[in-house]
């Protein structure tokens, strides 16, 4: 990965989220909390649908790729980040720093086309419910699952490839708590056309894509579930996609605010704000709203909880 480097810089320092002594220790430990719990309600959504045969269903499947994928570019960016608040400078080499993009943007495409597959389940599961088993059959799943993954891979070497490309011999202090495109273009000394041209070329797709699947899904879940006569019916069918609603609002929300303006804060601390929601807030909450707002993944939990308590007294 670091062939076409052709830059006098070898190590970035990370700015981090603050800079103020008092608000170290504190935003470690909140930061140290979230991670944990990031880490834990992931592995455990994935163990408890791994090992609940009713869960091995489409929609299951995909809450246990969104939830691997919220594990691990969580990981990709808070244990450095947490380094940054107990050493006075955070310092990362090059090939680290391309190492944390490259994977941070795979895993964040891969999170937002994962969404509209989602969204597509959700419609053919409200829309067309007798073809559900064979439009999303295993096969479906599985090639859905490589596309999301594959759009992720393409955006990710693309974007790497041209950050390679760009000479650094400014200051190699990053405006941020991890590698970013916008804070290492801000530190390039080389033109750079090509990584905008590209940015703006990928950032479009992959937002418009996902974007519109989602809205034309729900167009057409919103106009099936106004056909349904009772009430019963409705909210039924509601719920069935009302966790996958609240986890794309907090998403592309999150992201949306990047663009927003501010009076209050310069634009590079609004997108440090910004990015703390949706890098370590969002992958922390995804599991919890699939979880404490599903009814299948309450019983599932209930089951392999009774099980283990009837196991344990049993032995005693």
């Amino acid at each position: 990965m670091t062939a076409g480097n052709h830059s006098t810089v070898t190590e970035f320092i990370l700015a981090g989220l603050t800079e103020k002594p008092e608000l170290q220790l504190p935003l470690f430990l909140f930061f140290l909390g979230v991670y944990v719990v990031t880490v834990v309600a992931n592995l455990g959504m994935i163990t408890l649908i791994g090992l609940s045969s009713h869960l091995h269903t489409p929609m299951y499947y995909f809450v246990s790729i969104l939830t691997f994928v919220d594990l691990c570019y969580s990981t990709v960016i808070i244990p450095k980040m947490l380094v940054n608040f107990v050493t006075e400078k955070n310092i990362i080499s090059y090939p680290e720093c391309m190492t944390q993009l490259y994977f941070f943007i795979f895993f964040i495409i891969s999170e937002g086309h994962m969404f509209a597959v989602m969204a597509y389940d959700c419609y053919v599961a409200i829309c067309n419910p007798l073809l559900y088993n064979v439009t999303v059959s295993y096969q479906v799943c599985s090639w859905l699952v490589v596309e999301v993954y594959t759009m992720g891979l393409i955006g990710a070497i693309a974007h790497t490839s041209c950050m390679l490309r760009v000479v650094f011999c400014k200051d190699k202090i990053i405006n941020h708590y991890f590698c970013d495109v916008f804070p290492l273009l801000e530190l390039s000394c080389s033109s750079t056309y090509i990584n905008e041209v590209v940015l703006l070329c990928f950032s479009v797709f992959n937002i418009l894509a996902p974007t519109l699947t989602i809205l034309g899904s729900y167009v057409s879940i919103i106009a099936s579930i106004l056909r349904i006569p009772c009430t019963e019916g409705r909210s039924k069918a509601f719920n069935t996609c009302s966790s996958h609603i609240l986890a794309v609002t907090i998403f592309y929300g999150s992201e949306a605010f990047m663009y927003l303006p501010s009076s209050n804060i310069t634009s590079m601390d609004q997108n440090k704000v910004s990015s703390v929601f949706y890098t370590i807030i969002v992958p922390m909450l995804n599991p919890l709203i699939y979880s404490l707002r599903n009814k299948g993944v309450k019983v599932a939990l209930n089951k392999i909880i009774e099980k283990r308590l009837f196991c344990i007294l049993k032995d005693f």
